[in-house]
C-alpha cells in the first residue's frame, strides 16, 4: 500500500485514498491529474473493487492506453483488461453493440464519420429538390450535431415552434424534415453517427430502465477525467449511471475549459457539487511541470476570468527565464524569427527538435511557419492536417470493408459500387433507392433479390448487379473466418483497387498504392495487438470500430525527430520544454468570432491559459505588425491577453507601442521623411538588425548559425556493417531480424521483422538500430 502511495504529495494522496461517495478533484495544470486517477483506480482494486466495477471514461484513446498500461504494472495486466475504460464514444459504443438491438439497431451498425454524415445529408438536400445555396450540408449537419448533443430530437424539434421559427427565419424551413429524413435513412441503414453514440445511449437509459439498473449495478465506481469538457448528453448519461451508488470521482480545470464550440458546458463542473449530497472537493494545485515564470504569468492572465473555481496553482520549479514577447513587421519575417530561434536553441542547449511545439489560433497559420522551416531545413510534423483516414483510397478500402460487416451501410454502398468502373451508373443507382424506398428494404437487399423485383433496370445491368452481390457475398464469407488484415488484402486485390491506381503512373498515383500498403501494414499491427486483449478476435468489425473511434493525436508517428506544429485546441493535454504561440494579435486570438460575449471571451482566455501551461521551461509569444488576411495586408495589434500578464514574468524583446495613432491622410504627400522609420530596432539574438549593415560580430554569429548539411553518423557507422539476416535492437519496435536492405548513403533503408511490431521499413540515418550480433 505505502508502495503505491509513495510517489505522491498529500493533496494527491487524499482523492486516491477517499473509497466512497461524490468527490470533485480540481487538478490545475500539469499537477499530476493523470496519475491520481491511476492510482485511485489501482487502489480501488487492490481494496477489493472488482475491475469489471470500474467504469473509467477519458477523452482521448491514447489517455486510456496510458493509463491501463500504468495500472497494470500495479495489479497486473490481466486484471487491468478488465476495466471498463476508454473514451466516452467507445464505452457508449460498446454498451450500445450489446443492448442496441432494444433500440432495433444491429450489434454490427455501422459508424458514420463526419463526411459519411456530409454526403447522406448533401444527398437528402438533392432528393428534396432544395437549395444547395441555402441548405449548406455541412451547415445542416452541423445544426443537426447541436440538436443531438442537446438531446432535441426529431419529435423534440417539431414541438419546439422557437427552433422551428429560428430555422424559417435563417430561410430554412424544411431544415425539421431533413433532419427526420437523415435520422430515418441512417436507422434502416444500421448506422449511428458519432452524435448518435450520446444520443442513444441516453434513449436506451430512459427508455429501458431494466438496462438503466444493469449498468448502474455494474459501475458502481465511475471517474471522469477532463469534466469541464462534458457536454449536456454526456453529463446526463454519466448522472443516470451513477445515481445508485453516487461513488463518481470527477477530474477537471475549469481554467481548461475550451471547448464550448463543441457542446462543452463549463457548469458542469461548475455546478458539481448541487448535482451530489456531501461532495468532496479536492485541490491539485502544485504545478511539476513548469517553471515559477510560466505558472505565475498564466496565473495572473486567468484571474481576469469572472466565472471560475476557487484555486490558486503554484510550483515548487526553478523561476527559470522569463516569457519571451517578440514582434515582427510581417507573418513571414515571424516565421523566420521562430525557426532561427529553434534553430539556435537547439544548436546552443543540443537538443532534440521534438522538444519544441508552434502553437496557432488557426491552421492557415501555419504556412509562414512551415515555409520558414523548410528553408532552414527543420524537420516538422503538422498534428491536425488531413488524416490519413480521411485520405480517398483509403475510405474506398474502408467502404468495402463496412459493406462485409453490415451490408444495409448505404453510403459505403454508394461509394463503391461503381468503383473501380463495373457498368453501375448513376441511373442505376437512382432507381435502386427508388426501389428500396418502395419496397422499404435496404439497396443491398434489393441487389440481392434483382432478379426477381419489378425495376427497371436492363438484364445486362441486373447480370452486372448479381455479379456484385456475389463478391460481397464471398468477401463476407471469408470474414467470418479469417483476419481484419487477410480479409483487407484479398479485398484490395480482387476489387481491381489496387489495379485501378497502378494505372496512374503519377507520383500521386504511387503516394495512394503506398497509403493502402500503410493501412494494410496498420491493420496486420492491430490484428498483432488484439491477440494481447481478453475476448479480441482481431476481426474486421473490431478493427473498423477502432478507426471509426480513432482521434488525429491518438495515431501513431515515425521517429524521425520533429518539431510540432499544431492548433492550441489539439495541444489539450501535450507539454513541450520550449512552445511558440504564434499571432498574438486581437482579432486573431482572442479570435473576432468569439469577442462577441463576456463568456467568449473568457473562453478565448482559457485558450491561451492551455497555451502557455504547454510549455516546460521556456515559452514565446509572438506577434506582427501586419499580417494578410484574406489576401490582403491589415495593420495588427498586440494581443490584450499580453497585456493581461504581469509585466515581471516578460522580457519584451521588442517594446509594444501602447497607443498609436493613425492618420487619415497618408503622410508621404507632405514630401517629408517619416524618421522615426530611419531608428534602428534592437537585433534579436540569432536574427539580423531590421535595416543597416550588420556589424563583423553580429556577421560572425550569423555564420555560425547558418544550417549545416544534416550529418547522419548513425548511417556511417553502419554503413557496410548491417546485413540482411541480423538482428538488430530499435528503443521503439524492440528486436527483429533484418529482411532486405535497398538504397545508399543518406537513402539506405532497412526492411526489417520485428518480433512484436512486424514489418517496418526504417530510414538507417534516423533509426538508431543496435547490431546484436
Amino acid at each position: 500500500m505505502e508502495a503505491l502511495l509513495a510517489g505522491l504529495n498529500e493533496a494527491q494522496r487524499a482523492p486516491v485514498l477517499q473509497k466512497e461517495g461524490a468527490m470533485m478533484v480540481i487538478a490545475g495544470a500539469g499537477s499530476g491529474k493523470t496519475r491520481v486517477l491511476t492510482m485511485r483506480i489501482a487502489h480501488l482494486m487492490q481494496q477489493g473493487v472488482d475491475a469489471f466495477n470500474i467504469l473509467s471514461l477519458t477523452f482521448t484513446n491514447k489517455a486510456a492506453r496510458e493509463m491501463k498500461t500504468r495500472i497494470g504494472t500495479i495489479v497486473g495486466n490481466s486484471e487491468a483488461k478488465n476495466l471498463w475504460m476508454g473514451t466516452f464514444h467507445s464505452v457508449f459504443a460498446k454498451i450500445l453493440r450489446i443492448e442496441g438491438h432494444h433500440l432495433g439497431f444491429p450489434p454490427n451498425f455501422t459508424i458514420y464519420d463526419s463526411q459519411d454524415s456530409q454526403r447522406l445529408i448533401s444527398t437528402i438536400i438533392k432528393e428534396m429538390g432544395l437549395d444547395k445555396d441555402i441548405y449548406k450540408y455541412k451547415q445542416v449537419h452541423s445544426r443537426i450535431s447541436s440538436f443531438k448533443n442537446s438531446l432535441i430530437t426529431v419529435k423534440a424539434y417539431f414541438q419546439n415552434p422557437e427552433l422551428m421559427e429560428a430555422d424559417a427565419m435563417a430561410k430554412k424551413p424544411r431544415l425539421g424534415e431533413i433532419y427526420k429524413e437523415y435520422v430515418d435513412r441512417c436507422f434502416k441503414a444500421g448506422a449511428m453517427d458519432f452524435d448518435d453514440l450520446l444520443l442513444r445511449t441516453n434513449e436506451l437509459l430512459a427508455r429501458f430502465p431494466e438496462v438503466l439498473a444493469k449498468y448502474q449495478k455494474r459501475f458502481q465506481y465511475i471517474l471522469v477525467d477532463e469534466y469541464q469538457d462534458t457536454n449536456h448528453s454526456q453529463y446526463l448519461i454519466v448522472k443516470a449511471l451513477a445515481d445508485r451508488y453516487q461513488n463518481i470521482c470527477v477530474v477537471g480545470d475549469d481554467s481548461q475549459s475550451i471547448y464550448a464550440f463543441r457542446g462543452a458546458n463549463i457548469n458542469n463542473i461548475l455546478n458539481f457539487q448541487r448535482d451530489y449530497d456531501d461532495v468532496k472537493v479536492y485541490r491539485l494545485e502544485q504545478n511539476y511541470r513548469s517553471t515559477k515564470n510560466i505558472v505565475e504569468a498564466a496565473n495572473s492572465v486567468i484571474e481576469h476570468n469572472q466565472t471560475k473555481l476557487d484555486k490558486v496553482v503554484w510550483t515548487a520549479n526553478d523561476s527559470g527565464p522569463k516569457i519571451v514577447v517578440h514582434r515582427s513587421l510581417t507573418d513571414g519575417e515571424e516565421g523566420r524569427y521562430v525557426a532561427s530561434n529553434i534553430f539556435e536553441t537547439k544548436m546552443n542547449q543540443q537538443l532534440k527538435h521534438s522538444d519544441f511545439a508552434i502553437l496557432y489560433r488557426t491552421n492557415a497559420q501555419s504556412r509562414a511557419m512551415e515555409d520558414a522551416l523548410r528553408k532552414r531545413e527543420i524537420p516538422y510534423r503538422i498534428f491536425g492536417g488531413l488524416s490519413f483516414y480521411q485520405r480517398k483510397e483509403i475510405k474506398d478500402v474502408l467502404a468495402y470493408l463496412r459493406i462485409l460487416v453490415n451490408p444495409n451501410d448505404e453510403e459505403a454502398l454508394k461509394r463503391i459500387i461503381n468503383y473501380p468502373a463495373r457498368g453501375i451508373g448513376a441511373t442505376t443507382l437512382d432507381r435502386l433507392t427508388i426501389a428500396s424506398k418502395q419496397y422499404n428494404r435496404s439497396i443491398f437487399e434489393v441487389m440481392e433479390n434483382i432478379q426477381h423485383l419489378d425495376i427497371n433496370i436492363n438484364n445486362s445491368t441486373k447480370n452486372k448487379l448479381y455479379n456484385f452481390v456475389n463478391m460481397i457475398h464471398s468477401f463476407k464469407i471469408m470474414s467470418e473466418n479469417q483476419d481484419a488484415f487477410a480479409v483487407a488484402e484479398t479485398v484490395a486485390r480482387k476489387t481491381g483497387l489496387l489495379q485501378e491506381l497502378k494505372k496512374d503512373g503519377t507520383p500521386e498515383g504511387i503516394a495512394r498504392i503506398e497509403n493502402i500498403e500503410e493501412l494494410l501494414n496498420g491493420m496486420r499491427d492491430f490484428v498483432e495487438g488484439q491477440k494481447e486483449i481478453a475476448d479480441a478476435t482481431g476481426s474486421l468489425t473490431e478493427f473498423l470500430e477502432d478507426v471509426a473511434l480513432a482521434t488525429d493525436m491518438d495515431k501513431e508517428v515515425d521517429d524521425i525527430d520533429r518539431v510540432s506544429l499544431m492548433t492550441i485546441h489539439l495541444a489539450k493535454g501535450l507539454e513541450f520544454p520550449y512552445v511558440y504561440i504564434v499571432g498574438m494579435e486581437e482579432d486573431l486570438f482572442p479570435s473576432g468570432m468569439s469577442m462577441n460575449t463576456r463568456s467568449e471571451l473568457e473562453e478565448e482566455r482559457r485558450l491561451f491559459y492551455v497555451a502557455l501551461t504547454r510549455a516546460e521551461k521556456q515559452a514565446y509569444l509572438t506577434y506582427t505588425e501586419s499580417r494578410y488576411r484574406w489576401g490582403k495586408l491589415i495593420d495588427a495589434e498586440p494581443s490584450r491577453f499580453i497585456e493581461e500578464i504581469d509585466e515581471q514574468y516578460l522580457d519584451i524583446q521588442t517594446p509594444m507601442d501602447t497607443y498609436r495613432y493613425k492618420p487619415m491622410i497618408d503622410s508621404d504627400i507632405f514630401g517629408e521623411p517619416d524618421k522615426s522609420k530611419l531608428r534602428l530596432k534592437k537585433p534579436v539574438s540569432g536574427t539580423p538588425p531590421t535595416m543597416g549593415k550588420p556589424s563583423e560580430e553580429q556577421l560572425r554569429k550569423l555564420r555560425k548559425l547558418r544550417p549545416q548539411a544534416a550529418s547522419a553518423p548513425q548511417t556511417d557507422e553502419l554503413n557496410g556493417k548491417l546485413q540482411k539476416g541480423m538482428h538488430v535492437e530499435h528503443s521503439r519496435f524492440g528486436r527483429g531480424q533484418v529482411l532486405n536492405l535497398e538504397g545508399a548513403g543518406q537513402d539506405q533503408k532497412a526492411e526489417i521483422q520485428f518480433q512484436t511490431g512486424g514489418i517496418k521499413k526504417l530510414l538507417l540515418r534516423f533509426a538508431k538500430l543496435k547490431i546484436l550480433d
